[in-house]
């Protein structure tokens, strides 16, 4: 398995996995991913800026996808019921957008994509990885919590939607 940045041509398999991914959270109740969001626009800007991934298997399939980048995250400026680990103000690194083919589910590939992000950090002596998620969204929450993410408050998406916030200090 590798991780690399995705190209435009990866656009028709990542959308598999996101409405894969967006018909899973459906079937759990859980009310991400419902309106529309993400979409190929959002994706194809990803690739534009250098902030998409994707993980290919020994086969040359792509098995997974996920947003990853510095740049600040406008939604993280304003934390409720809590406070960041490390000041907004600090280059951080931001993942969105993650997801894993349905064959490849508990397969350890999002603990994977994060090893990789965590790393790039490392080697760039940032340190701060944020992310958030649905209240329900109980497998990313679990997942990110054994890595070592700390909850932080709470945030609201630019379509105003409430999400946890969370993060991990990078040694």
């Amino acid at each position: 398995m590798k991780i690399r940045l995705s190209t435009f041509d990866d656009i028709p398999h990542i959308m598999i996995i996101i409405e894969d991914a967006k018909q899973y959270l459906a079937s759990q109740n859980i009310d991400q991913w419902q309106n529309g969001y993400p979409n190929a626009a959002q994706v194809e800007n990803d690739i534009k800026k250098d902030e998409s991934y994707v993980v290919i298997n020994d086969e040359n399939l792509i098995i997974a996808t996920s947003m990853f980048t510095l740049r600040k995250e406008p939604t993280y400026k304003t934390i409720l019921e809590g406070n960041w680990l490390i000041a907004e103000d600090e280059t951080y690194g931001v993942i969105h957008r993650m997801a894993i083919k349905k064959e490849f589910r508990q397969f350890g590939l999002a603990t994977f994509l994060f090893d990789e992000f965590h790393q790039q950090l490392k080697n760039k002596s940032i340190q701060s990885l944020k992310i958030d998620t649905h209240k329900d969204n109980l497998g990313m929450q679990s997942l990110i919590k054994k890595l070592g993410y700390k909850y932080c408050g709470i945030i609201y998406t630019s379509y105003n939607a409430k999400r946890l916030a969370f993060e991990k200090v990078i040694s």
